[in-house]
């Protein structure tokens, strides 16, 4: 088996989705604009630096909209999708994915964004198999502002897609030839357990230290 595996924010899209539906709830009045815009920029930073609590993080970013019907939660997901990330594909972006998809690999995007936000993205870049952040649901289907299961975030990120290939009779061992875009050191663990590791876009922290063990750096916008 060949694999090509996707970070997502940073990586196939020029922006970060998690943060743009935080700014997106703000737009449709969901969320006091200022003070949510201020807890979620301070949330993006540590990502950023590495040190995010993601369990602390994803109570706070579901919770504008995990109280909601949902209906009207799906719908506002819908109207995101059409305003906000069709907008920001790339054609690049999108022939990446089209060239391992002509050449047989299994292809699965693996993100630390939870499933609610990027499932209609993974749907829209026409890729089939989504490693996320899952949220815990209440038996409506709520979220209730908890994560299910290990979240795929840095190591998560390895334990996840193990998972995914396990159910396959595969691992990555066992692979052939796999292959991970990523922009950020918080991808590390996978980007050390792939054969293939490919600096995406790369932060500066992560296109130093793949200039220093020689990976190959990718930039697909600026």
């Amino acid at each position: 088996m060949r694999v090509a595996l996707f970070d997502l924010d940073g990586t196939l899209l020029p922006g970060d989705s998690d943060h743009a539906f935080g700014e997106f709830v703000v737009h449709l009045g969901w969320a006091d604009g200022a003070e949510f815009a201020r807890r979620n920029d301070r949330y993006y930073a540590d990502y950023q630096q590495g040190r995010l609590d993601i369990a602390d993080y994803i109570d706070f970013i579901t919770a504008p909209w995990r109280e909601r019907p949902l209906p009207e939660a799906e719908a506002a997901s819908r109207r995101f999708i059409d305003e906000v990330i069709r907008p920001m594909l790339r054609p690049q972006a999108l022939a990446l994915i089209e060239e391992h998809r002509r050449a047989g690999d299994r292809l699965a995007i693996v993100t630390a964004t939870n499933d609610f936000v990027t499932r209609p993205i993974a749907r829209l870049l026409g890729v089939a198999d989504l490693i996320a952040t899952e949220l815990e649901r209440d038996a409506h289907g709520r979220a209730t502002g908890a994560i299910r299961g290990v979240p795929s975030f840095r190591e998560g990120k390895v334990a996840r897609v193990e998972a995914w290939l396990g159910s396959l009779g595969a691992s990555l061992d066992r692979c052939d030839r796999s292959v991970f875009y990523s922009d950020s050191t918080n991808d590390l663990p996978l980007l050390e357990r792939v054969s293939d590791p490919v600096a995406t876009n790369p932060a500066p922290a992560l296109e130093r230290l793949a200039r220093e063990r020689g990976w190959p750096v990718l930039r697909l916008f600026e």
